[in-house]
């Protein structure tokens, strides 16, 4: 450490440091543009310029400050934004502080009279060529940006980004001359034709930050620049488009632009109040997809095993019938396809080896808290891992004899295979979890009782009845409920049940139970099967991928018809549909519409109806307080899933109605949390498996790496798959595993990227202390809420009271600001007009004497 001192304030800085770094680390702000925390600083003789660049497919801009063999090496004298300039005794010149290193005894002044109208002239400059009537606009705080209330041709406004744009932010700190030119439209190109990012060139102020993270940090050097004839810097590509100049669309250069040059064309999701990406957002169970990947890519499958294992206790699961809503939002699929999500899990699984994960496994100390699971499917096996690694006892009970629930009763083995869900089973059953299997609580065992027993009940006993079909005929003994029959199967086993000998098998519902129906059907030996629903193709509640997989099959799917009669004279022969004309009423209930004038028949040896399930929650007939929702379900609140009776949580399908695995998962890990919190604990579910290692950085340039296509799974083929109940797809084999996570985008790279350092906020906090320096003086103060929206502004003839008795009293207002004014009424009304204008108007019945009353 050495000894320096920036504007009279003695601080300490690490050898090497810029005069930047020291003083950031030391609370002390210097304006800077192209600087950023994740970039080197600009250097004139490695910031090398290309020949051509382009902006766009039809525009093309040319190095023109010099010819290519008269330029000497270097950049042509470009050194940055120049707004970090600062003094430094004995020196004659300002020097740039983000390039400057620090050196004992240095003492630095970073802001005075000359430094101040040379930042103030560099910002003039940029100002010149770009639009910036907005940020002069005296009405520029809280502005909704369109329409213009000062009338501003649009061309001249700034961008969507101006309430969050860091040259704004500058610009206000340092101030612009009021002799900066107005700004003439330069019309350069916009690109807003290519996947995920809006490029807009009028925007560009030069400060070559996107230039730098392509080209030092990412190594991609898909960006570049040429100089202008003024010679400052002009940004474009190396081919017309992204995809041709090797572009990896990670998104980093976005993330550091200052402007609003490079937008997303997507906004980020939030996971509690924190961005992340598409695909974590998106999965039901949070896992940490970007993480696995990242493993997977390295050839790490143990350690991928462990990332995943942290988020969800069922993998192997989940790697055979996750419905992967990650895959649907998936960035790449913008490009080519999207990362095959799913099967990397699984192949993670398949090739792990040994299990790393078991050696960073810790219980908590046990609690002495017993916790009663009803139902052991994914919701209630979930519960009981994380509950059990936090210390409680965990009984499961369950009316079948082996736990899984509809996983085992229900999925097909030909998605799921019984290996897979035995070994996760074991996994949980091994922490210590004690099993009541075959015990049906309600029946065998009183819901009262085992609430007395246990200090929480967790409920999640599925939906497992199946709903009953309406119309004539449909008590024939030829019609079969679908959900019997996977029952049937899953029990006696595919081997030993009776085969359709041919005929036409109908099956009746659209729902992904439905596709399992007839995909089982069609397995068992008909000669047809054909599936109709009242939903046309789109509203089908089947996932697509499953629909589109069983028409592969050979299942024949008929959208929009409603049963009418199922008939016969001795045996059945044929099933009347009327057509669905509307499926729900005015009031968005579920109450389909049949035109009894438009009917077809189905010839039909066969009935299966698979329309739907419901909770059998007769086991609570005696719990008066149970509330319900109006579709029957129990009603729970959404962060613990507790229930409206003490102690008692819900989760699942008696909660969500018939959803997905890891919809149920997600369900079994926030009532996990809730319960522990109920019994005493943090409620911290969090479970690290893995130390945490650094992502790489280096992305690196891959011909064609935008069209990569997804890497194919072997799979069986249709006629081979219907002969069986064997597992459809085999998975990826190691090096097909690596390709294919190498597709990944890396989104999270973004995400990682630190906040370049914003000037200092005009607002203070609103406390005692910051109350205790406004002076006892006439003026305006101005009152913020936590989100720092202006909503008071009042004049009076003591600061310092007025504002102590806000203090005092106000829950609403966070932070303030204020101006000294002895005409502090005129000053008042100013700044109210400005915000009036600002906001538009006020709402109907409420004056300018309003906004001072909202705290």
């Amino acid at each position: 450490m050495i000894t320096l001192t920036i504007d009279g304030a003695e601080i300490q800085a690490r050898d090497g440091a810029t005069i930047l770094d020291a003083a950031d680390a030391a609370g002390i702000y210097i304006p800077r543009l192209c600087h950023h925390p994740a970039l080197p600083a600009v250097d004139p003789e490695e910031l090398e310029p290309w020949e051509e660049v382009f902006q766009g497919r039809d525009s093309r801009r040319h190095l023109t400050a010099t010819s290519p063999t008269e330029r000497p090496r270097g950049n042509g004298g470009y050194e940055g934004c120049l707004l970090c300039l600062v003094m430094v005794d004995g020196q004659v010149e300002p020097a740039r502080a983000c390039a400057t290193r620090v050196a004992e005894g240095m003492r630095v002044t970073t802001s005075d009279g000359e430094i101040e109208s040379r930042r103030r002239a560099k910002l003039r400059a940029l100002f010149s060529s770009h639009p910036h009537a907005c940020v002069q606009c005296a009405q520029r705080a809280g502005c909704a940006l369109e329409p213009c209330s000062t009338n501003v041709a649009p061309e001249e406004r700034c961008c969507p980004i101006f309430h969050n744009c860091e040259l704004r932010k500058v610009a206000e700190h340092v101030g612009i001359p009021d002799d900066t030119p107005r700004y003439q439209p330069a019309r350069l190109a916009c690109v807003a034709d290519e996947p995920l990012y809006l490029r807009d060139h009028n925007l560009c102020i030069g400060c070559l930050r996107c230039v730098r993270m392509c080209r030092d940090v990412r190594k991609v050097d898909a960006l570049g620049f040429v100089l202008g004839e003024d010679g400052a810097p002009v940004v474009g590509t190396k081919a017309p488009t992204l995809m041709e100049s090797g572009c990896r669309f990670c998104s980093s250069c976005v993330e550091v632009c200052p402007t609003g040059a490079l937008r997303l064309t997507f906004e980020d999701p939030r996971l509690d109040g924190d961005r992340a990406t598409r695909c974590v957002a998106d999965c039901p169970a949070g896992m940490d997809v970007p993480r696995y990947l990242r493993e997977i890519r390295r050839g790490a499958f143990a350690r991928a095993e462990a990332v995943i294992r942290e988020a969800a206790p069922l993998p192997q699961v989940l790697g055979q019938v996750c419905f992967h809503p990650c895959e649907d939002y998936c960035l790449r699929g913008e490009l080519s396809e999207p990362v095959a999500i799913c099967a990397l899990k699984r192949a993670a699984l398949d090739h792990a080896g040994a299990a790393i994960w078991k050696s960073r496994l810790q219980q908590g100390p046990a609690t002495g808290k017993r916790v009663a699971v009803i139902g052991a499917g994914p919701a209630g096996l979930t519960a009981a891992w994380f509950l059990r690694l936090k210390g409680h006892e965990v009984v499961l009970i369950d009316s079948q004899h082996l736990p899984g629930g509809w996983l085992r009763d229900g999925i097909p083995r030909y998605r799921l295979s019984r290996d897979a869900l035995d070994a996760d089973v074991r996994e949980i059953v091994e922490l210590g979890v004690e099993l009541k299997m075959g015990v049906e609580v309600g029946k065998d065992l009183g819901f009262e009782s085992v609430r007395e027993a246990h200090d929480a009940v967790f409920v999640a006993a599925g939906a497992r009845r199946a709903r009953q079909l309406s119309c004539d005929g449909a008590e024939r003994p030829e019609v079969e409920s679908g959900l019997e029959l996977l029952k049937r199967l899953a029990v006696e086993g595919d081997a030993d049940h009776p085969r359709f000998s041919g005929g036409k098998v109908v099956v009746i519902g659209g729902g992904d139970v439905a596709i399992d129906v007839a995909r089982t059907a069609l397995r068992l030996g008909p000669d047809e099967v054909h599936l109709y629903c009242l939903e046309g193709r789109g509203e089908m509640p089947a996932h697509g991928r499953e629909v589109a997989e069983a028409e592969r099959e050979g299942v024949v799917v008929h959208n929009g018809w409603g049963p009418a009669l199922i008939a016969g004279a001795v045996e059945l022969e044929r099933v009347d549909f009327h057509k669905c004309v509307s499926l729900f009423d005015d009031q968005g209930n579920f109450a389909p519409e049949l035109d009894a004038t438009v009917q077809i028949s189905q010839a039909a040896d066969r009935v299966l109806v698979a329309i739907g399930q419901e909770p059998a929650l007769g086991f609570l007939a005696s719990v008066e307080r149970i509330e319900l929702t109006g579709a029957g379900n129990i009603e729970v609140n959404a962060g613990s899933m507790a229930t409206s009776i003490e102690g008692v949580f819900a989760g699942g399908d008696v909660v969500s109605g018939p959803a997905s695995v890891v919809e149920a998962i997600a369900h079994g890990r926030r009532a996990a949390s809730g319960i522990d919190r109920y019994l005493g604990g943090d409620g911290d579910i969090y479970l690290p498996l893995l130390d945490e290692t650094e992502p790489d950085t280096e992305l690196g340039l891959v011909d064609g790496f935008s069209d990569l296509e997804r890497a194919p799974i072997s799979r069986l083929s249709a006629a081979e798959a219907i002969r069986s109940f064997t597992i459809l797809e085999m998975g990826y084999a190691p090096g097909d595993a690596e390709r294919e996570a190498d597709r990944c985008l890396r989104c999270d790279l973004r995400l990682l990227i630190p906040p370049a350092l914003a000037p200092p906020e005009p607002w203070l906090e609103l406390t005692s202390e910051n109350v205790a320096g406004v002076p006892a003086s006439e003026g305006v103060y101005q009152l913020l809420d936590e989100d720092k929206i202006v909503y008071a502004i009042k004049g009076v003839d003591d600061l310092r009271s007025a504002l102590s008795q806000i203090v005092a009293t106000s829950t609403k207002a966070k932070f303030f600001l204020f101006d000294q004014d002895p005409m502090y009424s005129k000053r008042e009304s100013e700044l109210i007009q400005e915000y009036l204008r600002a906001h538009g108007c006020m709402p109907p019945g409420e004056g300018e004497d309003d906004l001072d009353d909202l705290f």
